[in-house]
């Protein structure tokens, strides 16, 4: 399964897609692209795993998804509730420049952006309010023409946009949740975040976080749905991906630097995961993916 699967965002630089049912074709992979994420659940339950946290997914909820930001939604099957959800993907430097005369509404929007600490869930007090606001703009993003169909998609996103800032200020009015103690699994994401770069050991991670190599894998499987090498191979796949688009380190130094030493074996670990070789994708231009 492909680490990333493309729409092309330099055809058009947004990409909308409302009320999908994804109950029968889910698939859960960890995936990163280049443009921005927004999600948006009508229907279903599951998880969302991203920066090394878990995070409880349910109607209502609406999270975001940063450039490059490695990810995975786990939904949980259930033929009697359905997983519906809308998904709009974009590139972020489009929206910013829509929200020029807004210096509010872009602010908030760069802290989603650019701040690492920025929440990535946003939950709706009243779902039938985001729901009214979705319903309302979909007759005018039906059929425009194509000359009015990228200002029609901008001026959805910066009233969706406005709509989760008036959450997020009430939100910060009341008083702050707790902390979250963090679950064995999250611990695990967290060394691998600090050592990604390096031979992997099993048995160095389960001494860290005070586990056995096998308890310490079960526990992982349990939680995230995946074993602890396909988080790392992701997290690996999505730097060199990073450092492809945005550095000029060559390809075997990248290998190097994500800890894949092994250069034939780095080559043939990222056309699995991505679907072309390193180079092929350093040349690609700019896109990102519908999943989720």
């Amino acid at each position: 399964m492909k680490l990333m699967n493309y729409l092309n965002l330099n055809q058009h630089p947004v990409q909308l897609s409302y009320y999908k049912d994804r109950t029968h074709e889910f698939v859960e992979i960890y995936h990163a692209h280049q443009g921005m994420e927004l999600l948006y659940v009508h229907e279903g339950h599951g998880t969302a795993i991203v920066e090394q946290q878990i995070f409880e997914m349910s109607p209502g909820t609406l999270m975001y998804f940063k450039p490059f930001q490695l990810h995975r939604i786990r939904i949980n099957a259930d033929a009697e509730k359905p997983y519906i959800r809308s998904l709009f993907v974009f590139e972020p430097t489009v929206l910013d420049e829509a929200f020029a005369p807004f210096p509010a509404l872009r602010a908030f929007w760069g802290t989603l952006w650019k701040d690492p600490l920025a929440p990535q869930l946003f939950r709706s007090p009243e779902p039938e309010k985001t729901e009214a606001l979705l319903r309302a703009y979909l007759p005018l993003l039906a059929q425009p023409s194509a000359e009015l169909l990228l200002e029609e998609q901008l001026l959805f996103l910066t009233a969706f946009v406005h709509h989760w800032k008036t959450i997020a200020d009430l939100s910060m009015q009341s008083s702050p949740a707790p902390l979250k103690t963090s679950s064995t699994a999250e611990k695990v994401m967290g060394w691998i975040e600090a050592h990604y770069m390096e031979p992997f050991s099993l048995e160095r991670l389960a001494h860290e976080v005070h586990l056995s190599p096998n308890h310490v894998s079960a526990v992982f499987r349990q939680s995230v749905g995946s074993s602890i090498t396909e988080y790392l191979t992701a997290r690996r796949i999505r730097q060199a991906c990073w450092l492809l688009r945005t550095g000029d380190m060559s390809v075997q130094d990248i290998g190097q630097a994500v800890g894949l030493g092994n250069f034939s074996y780095f080559c043939q670990l990222f056309k699995k995961h991505v679907g072309m070789t390193p180079n092929q994708f350093k040349r690609q231009p700019n896109a990102a993916p519908e999943r989720a």
